[in-house]
């Protein structure tokens, strides 16, 4: 029993539209479901990152408080960094983010409100980022963080 060439050919010459409908069926659930999880991870991810530079603007103002002749904290987020009260904490606008005041990847815009002996640092989210629904976060001269009305 011999088969003729062009019907042996014409068997393995590629994908049929059903198998191709079959395989763009399930890239589309495989991305269906890993890409909320991958937003979910870039939120956290900045989320961290946001709250490492509270930590560090934190040490910074409990450093201005220690060498300031006047023994109080700065109120400027963008002001150069001094080492006095008079100076700010030295949040620039950098290569990656054009505006001053915002963290390292710009998704958190940081804010500072300061008395002789209080200050409260407050970053929030960028309007228009993947953030923006995140919720602010606060670190305290006490100590105290809060992410919403949650502690961090």
């Amino acid at each position: 029993m011999t088969m003729e060439p062009g019907i042996a050919r014409s068997r393995h010459r590629g994908f049929t539209l059903i198998e191709l409908l079959i395989a763009l069926t399930v890239v589309a659930i495989l991305v269906l479901i890993a890409f909320p999880s991958y937003q979910a991870y870039i939120v956290r991810s900045s989320r961290q990152a946001a709250q490492a530079e509270l930590v560090a603007l934190a040490n910074s103002q409990e450093k201005i408080f220690l060498n300031s002749s006047a023994s109080a904290y700065s109120s400027s987020v963008t002001g150069n960094y001094t080492g006095q009260s008079g100076g700010g904490l030295g949040v620039a606008a950098t290569t990656t983010c054009t505006t001053a005041g915002r963290s390292k990847d710009c998704r958190y815009t940081f804010s500072v409100a300061a008395t002789a002996t209080t200050f409260t640092l407050t970053a929030t989210p960028v309007t228009g980022t993947p953030q923006a629904a995140d919720g602010n976060l606060t670190i305290t001269e006490a100590g105290k963080r809060t992410w919403g009305s949650k502690t961090w």
